[in-house]
Formats: C-alpha cells, sequence, structure tokens
C-alpha cells in the first residue's frame, strides 16, 4: 500500500489506516516498525508519521513506551 497525495484523505490518517489493517490482518503482531522506517517506506515526513501512529494510540490499538517503541496494544485487558 502506499501514500496517494492526491487523495482528500490527509497522508497521516492514509499511513493511519494501512497501519490499522496491517495490525487487523496479523501482518503486524507486537512491535511496529519505528518512525524512520516508516518515513523512509511511505516518503513521509517526521510530524506525518508521528500524528498517524498519535492517532492509532488514541483508538487503543497500539501503545508506545518511550525508549522502546510502539506495540499492537493488548486488546484482552
Amino acid at each position: 500500500m502506499t501514500i496517494d497525495l492526491d487523495q482528500p484523505l490527509p497522508p497521516y490518517r492514509q499511513l493511519a489506516a494501512i497501519l490499522r489493517d496491517k495490525i487487523t490482518n496479523g501482518e503486524i503482531a507486537s512491535r511496529l516498525p519505528s518512525e524512520k522506517t516508516l518515513m523512509q517506506d511511505y516518503g513521509l515526513a517526521l510530524g506525518t508519521v508521528r500524528k498517524a501512529l498519535a492517532v492509532l494510540r488514541d483508538e487503543g490499538v497500539v501503545q508506545t513506551t518511550p525508549g522502546w517503541g510502539t506495540y499492537v496494544a493488548d486488546r484482552s485487558r
């Protein structure tokens, strides 16, 4: 999946949707790629990647531990 800059949906929302789908489909089961990796893979700025991760955190899909990374949230709780 790629980010379509011509689409009306902002890039950070597109990235959040891509990551959400990968988590739902089991492609990402524990740790998400680093912010730097996401920047390089999708051609986005750091602020855009961080906004996408913030959306997923607000939804309870992921949790971030500073210095350790962002992980798929434990939904069994």
